[in-house]
């Protein structure tokens, strides 16, 4: 599994869970698409832009390998701003590549991407 050297761990002064520091003994973590309602409370929302930020400074729109990155975190984006990057992909994979979706990303986050 990949550590993303430099990722954020969790969102500061919270316990919002970005990266995982060892493999799941029991399995991988599948990816799977999650529906982000309009009614999420403010800390979760901070904790999804906070995490995007994160994502995009690091990667940008190049494709990058899951590794470390939690994916219940990843899951909230999973399908909309971040999609796979290859074909099959294998959503039980820490080695599956994925990749930001700019145009969905500035409609979704037009202060982090911008123009």
């Amino acid at each position: 599994m990949l550590k993303h050297r430099g990722f954020p761990g969790r969102l500061a002064g919270t316990d919002f869970q970005f990266t995982i520091r060892r493999p799941n003994p029991k399995g991988v973590t599948p990816l799977t698409s999650r529906e982000r309602f309009r009614d999420r409370r403010p800390p979760d929302r901070r904790a999804d832009t906070g995490f995007f930020e994160a994502l995009w400074l690091q990667f940008g729109d190049q494709p990058f390998e899951r590794g470390n990155l939690d994916a219940g975190r990843l899951s909230w984006f999973f399908g909309r701003e971040v999609i796979a990057a290859e074909d099959p992909f294998d959503p039980a994979s820490y080695e599956a590549l994925l990749v930001i979706d700019v145009k969905i990303a500035r409609r979704s986050y037009p202060e982090i991407v911008g123009d």
